[in-house]
C-alpha cells in the first residue's frame, strides 16, 4: 500500500526541488560571468545564456504549480 504525503509535505519536497534548480542556475550563470570577465566573450555568453534557460525553466515549471494549486 502507497503512503499518501500530505499537501505541507509535498510543498517542502517541491521547495526543496526548486532550490537546487535555483542554485544550478546561479551557479552556471556566475561561471559565464566569470568567463566573461576573463576575456573569453563568446564562450562566457553561451554559459551565462545556459543558466538563463535553466531559470526560464525554473520559472516555468512554478507558474505550472501554481496553475495546479489554484
Amino acid at each position: 500500500m502507497k503512503k499518501r504525503l500530505t499537501q505541507d509535505q509535498e510543498f517542502s519536497v517541491m521547495k526543496m526541488v526548486m532550490d537546487k534548480f535555483l542554485w544550478i542556475a546561479t551557479i552556471i550563470a556566475g561561471f559565464g560571468f566569470y568567463k566573461l570577465y576573463l576575456g573569453a566573450f563568446a564562450e562566457g555568453l553561451w554559459i551565462v545564456l545556459a543558466g538563463a534557460v535553466v531559470f526560464i525553466l525554473f520559472m516555468v515549471m512554478i507558474m505550472r504549480e501554481y496553475q495546479f494549486l489554484r
